[in-house]
């Protein structure tokens, strides 16, 4: 008996240091985590424009050198502008460098992040925007499985439908994806579970350690993280090679994803996304996609098709039912006991 109740006692632990529920937070603090994420998707849908923009303009260097290397320095550079902020802007994050504990939170992030831009990216290169953005979404799917998995306890029906409403608005803003599972394909689908994987530990790794030395270590860590891979994948002695960072149309998008998409919003991610269900935060993550599009079809890279309406309300109804959810849970807690 005493054996069950330790084992009870530690998994309650665990499902309360990974799976902190909105119901316990107090609804402002929880409102504004959930406009913080919000915001950060409205910048990460314009991040789907930078990397294309990136990508366009690197393609000779892309078939010279290989994609690998190619992205691996380019994620290796938005990082570095990231974590130079950080270091300049933040004396927490200068003190966290001697710091061993941030380094290990950081190295768990950190790892997580880069493995999962890197494969997007590389997977980008191969396959159409819309499938791209299809098997990105499973991301929303994988978030509550993995939840589950390591909390073990089971969302609510509710939370469970909002996350196929969210995946299929995602993956199907720009119309049904035609899948043929390529290399790029499965490249897309391993960038969708580390992502998911990055959610969930930033719920369990904010929720211990202080968010600003997190995102420095974090950063850090993809920075020579991703200079290791550049290393493995070409001749980073070449000059040819460093090139590519002032070649025609790279500084500008390359400044815009270290600066909006890697230092703003990875940071508005480790400060709000503590005060959220992972999946609720993965829920509101899934509008990245729709602001892409929108970004698309204003700067005429995207056509109209009621898809957008569809898959656009799709992912706000799912959102819409997580909060009611979250309402409902709370009144209930609130009610008095009768025992």
């Amino acid at each position: 008996m005493a054996n069950d109740s330790d084992d009870e006692l530690r998994a309650n632990k665990v499902a309360q240091s990974i799976a902190f529920t909105a119901a316990q937070t107090p609804p402002s603090l929880r409102r504004k985590a959930a406009a913080g994420l919000f915001v950060v998707t409205l910048v990460w849908g314009a991040t789907f424009i930078w990397m294309k923009q990136l990508l366009n303009s690197i393609q000779p260097q892309y078939e010279e050198f290989g994609g690998a290397a190619v992205v691996s320095l380019m994620v290796f550079a938005r990082f570095a502008i990231a974590a130079i902020c950080m270091l300049i802007f933040f004396p927490k994050a200068r003190t966290a460098v001697a710091d061993k504990t941030m380094w290990k939170g950081g190295l768990l992030l950190g790892g997580l992040m880069m493995i999962g831009f890197i494969t997007q990216m590389v997977g980008l290169d191969e396959i159409n925007p819309s499938t791209s953005a299809f098997l990105t979404s499973l991301y929303v799917v994988m978030t509550a499985v993995l939840t589950i998995f390591m909390t073990k306890t089971k969302p609510s029906r509710i939370l469970l439908f909002a996350v196929l409403l969210a995946t299929f608005g995602a993956g199907f803003i720009e119309g049904p994806p035609h899948l043929t599972w390529g290399w790029g394909e499965i490249l897309t689908v391993i960038s969708a579970l580390f992502f998911a994987l990055h959610i969930v530990y930033t719920q369990k790794v904010t929720q211990a350690l202080d968010p600003v030395s997190i995102t420095s270590t974090s950063f850090l860590v993809v920075v020579f993280g991703s200079l290791l891979l550049a290393l493995y994948f070409a001749d980073i002695s070449n000059p040819e090679f460093w090139s590519i960072l002032i070649a025609d149309g790279v500084i500008i998008p390359l400044l815009c994803l270290g600066i909006g998409g890697s230092f703003f919003c990875i940071l508005m991610v480790n400060f709000f996304q503590r005060y959220l269900h992972p999946v609720q935060a993965a829920i509101i993550y899934a509008f990245e996609p729709v602001w892409a599009t929108a970004y698309g079809l204003g700067l005429g890279l995207v056509d109209w098709t009621w898809w957008i309406l569809i898959g656009g309300g799709a992912l706000l109804l799912g959102n819409l039912m997580v909060e009611m959810r979250v309402d409902d849970q709370r009144n209930e807690d609130a009610l008095p006991s009768n025992s």
